[in-house]
């Protein structure tokens, strides 16, 4: 089977291409490398560079394959920059996939995974959250990835589309070989970022510790980026087997604090983090737990990697291997 994988070249589909390929899979990528990495691209995958808002670089692409599913992740994910520029989010985010979901249809193709995010729920009600809590975006990222799935839905109801959406929390951790990782420009990312301190012998900004968790620090829900890759393939099965539109939270339904991020990632680095704090940043939730339940019941889904001691020794590996070769 031949998958089309958008965005293939960043860091959650960069894992993706890799693990589909180990099993089997024919893929494609698509990606402008605006943001992507060529070297993070699996050899054995197909690169097909090219913007999704190009309606003749899409038809091309599907005139050119067909493709048994396709999984989007090529979107901007920066919250701050979507507050500041909301135009580049709704244009990227929403006409990139539309384009795709057009064509796909023109040709007779279905099964469509979207990368979703815990963003659509905005500051939660209560926690672990549902899929069910209402939605109500705090930024036009999180609105981005809503109407979306909006759309998604329209479509399978008027013209039978199969999809999933997948609301991610946080995705973390990096390949076991080493071989691929995560790379932002810039990083806002608290592991990575907490690891890069580790290693320059940097100080580490960490905002707010009154916040109500019981170390005061603000406690997320982390999902190592392997078993996010996993989620994708199990909504793949269930929609060849039974097509439909469904959406579901993918966490692990336990929450680590930034302090606990913090000693794990001096435990694994043997290395001490100068840790100053600041203010805590206007918006930020006390906590954000996935209620995963739904995922783990429907499609079997059971996260493998996702304790906090293989996400950070897995995260330092790649990022201090890449350290050091940037530093030779």
């Amino acid at each position: 089977m031949k998958i089309l994988v958008n965005g293939g070249a960043g860091y959650i589909g960069s894992h993706m291409t890799k693990v589909l390929l180990d099993k089997g899979y024919e893929v494609v990528v698509a990606d402008s490398l605006e943001n992507g990495f060529k070297d993070a691209v699996d050899t054995r995958a197909q690169l097909v560079v090219g913007d999704l808002l190009d309606k003749k670089f899409v038809s091309d692409l599907f005139s050119q394959n067909h493709f048994d599913g396709i999984i989007h992740f090529a979107a901007y994910i920066a919250v701050g920059e979507s507050m500041q520029k909301p135009y580049k989010y709704f244009e990227n985010n929403i006409m990139g996939p539309l384009n795709v979901i057009e064509e796909m249809r023109k040709r007779d193709m279905n099964n469509f995974i979207f990368s979703s995010t815990a963003a659509v729920y905005g500051s939660p009600e209560k926690t672990p959250i549902p899929e069910d809590h209402p939605k109500k975006p705090t930024n036009p990222y999180g609105e981005s990835k809503l109407m979306v799935e909006k759309m998604l839905a329209w479509y399978q109801q008027l013209k039978g589309l199969n999809f999933t959406a997948l609301r991610y929390f946080n995705a973390s951790g990096d390949s076991l070989d080493g071989s691929i990782g995560e790379r932002h420009q810039p990083e806002t990312h608290i592991i990575p970022k907490a690891i890069e301190a580790a290693m320059k012998g940097e100080e580490f900004t960490l905002f707010g510790s009154d916040y109500k968790t019981p170390d005061g620090t603000c406690i997320r829900d982390y999902i190592h980026v392997l078993d996010l890759a996993q989620a994708h393939i199990l909504a793949l099965e269930r929609l060849w087997k039974e097509g439909g539109g469904y959406q579901y939270n993918v966490g692990t339904g336990q929450g680590y604090s930034n302090k606990e991020i913090l000693d794990m990632v001096q435990k694994v680095s043997g290395k001490e983090i100068k840790v100053r704090m600041a203010e805590r940043r206007p918006g930020d939730p006390d906590e954000l737990i996935a209620d995963s339940s739904k995922i783990r019941t429907e499609l079997g889904f059971k996260p493998e990697y996702s304790d906090l001691e293989t996400i950070a020794k897995t995260a330092y590996a790649w990022h201090s291997k890449a350290y050091e070769l940037q530093s030779a």
